[in-house]
């Protein structure tokens, strides 16, 4: 596949720079598989497309603030973006600057927050931070949230909530898993009524997601591993409804990425480790 088969116009006026205020009032674009028509629809009517017994797999990642501003020894501006949190203090990051910081490199940012370049590993830098608390704990107080390069505008204290999903319980990720941010409290006690049941997956969704592709040829783009969980239960409740001829619907593509690695032995198994997708 080439990257000129993936070319579309998105008019800027089109990108919404913040969300409804209630989620489930988003639209909804429907495919109908026979005949390929196009329907546009409201996010709630998703309760009409589904039936009892469905099995829905949702993401259930927490974006954490990830990105801080700060300065080098030199006095220089540095922009840092968490990929992947290793340890309590430590993470691999991405860096801009105006000059690559070198390996021993001293940096410091907002609330004091200090650090040390102590490796590089796959064009991210690996960063030893000097602080009191987890580093999960100094981005909360001090981080600001990562929110995508689409989005023209700074971060603000509501999406701290709002660019999250309402089910988010695991913090990791440094983008959302968009296709769950229309849900809501309402919409899933209808779903429950409905008979329709919910499992959830962990993907954290890393900043390689914003990626620009910069080769004609997709295959040899490359994108950092993500970290995923696919629990025993999970693979029962996909193997009950698949029993009962129900559908396993799954949740936008970090869901699909879960099954789809979890399952890549022609049976879906218990998985806790990286997926690669290129």
């Amino acid at each position: 596949m080439q990257l000129s088969d993936f070319y579309f116009d998105l008019p800027e006026e089109l990108i919404a720079a913040y969300p409804l205020e209630k989620r489930s009032s988003s639209r909804l674009l429907c495919l109908e598989g026979d005949s390929g028509k196009l329907v546009h629809r409201t996010f709630t009517d998703i309760i009409d497309l589904v039936e009892p017994g469905d099995l829905l797999v949702f993401n259930d990642t927490r974006v954490i603030p990830a990105r801080l501003h700060g300065q080098k020894e030199s006095g220089g501006k540095v922009e840092m973006l968490v990929e992947r949190v290793i340890g309590e203090k430590r993470a691999l990051v991405h860096l801009r600057a105006s000059r690559t910081p070198k390996e021993g490199a001293q940096l410091s940012f907002e609330g004091g927050i200090k650090a040390e370049v102590v490796g590089r590993k796959e064009g991210l830098f690996d960063l030893q931070f000097d602080i009191t608390t987890t580093l999960i704990e100094a981005l909360e107080q001090h981080g600001h949230m990562p929110l995508p390069p689409y989005i023209k505008r700074e971060d603000q204290q509501s999406d701290r909530e709002r660019y999250q999903t309402v089910y988010n319980r695991k913090p990791g990720a440094v983008a959302a898993p968009t296709a769950g941010l229309h849900f809501d409290e309402a919409l899933f006690k209808r779903l429950e009524a409905k008979g329709v049941n919910k499992a959830f997956v962990t993907l954290h969704v890393g900043a390689g997601t914003f990626r620009p592709v910069k080769v004609e040829n997709i295959k040899e783009h490359q994108m950092h591993a993500e970290y995923i969980e696919v629990t025993e239960e999970v693979c029962a409740q996909v193997a009950a409804t698949k029993a009962a001829g129900k559908r396993v619907i799954a949740v936008g593509t970090t869901s699909v990425r879960c099954l789809e690695t979890a399952g890549a032995g022609g049976e879906l198994k218990p998985f806790f480790g990286d997926t690669q997708i290129f």
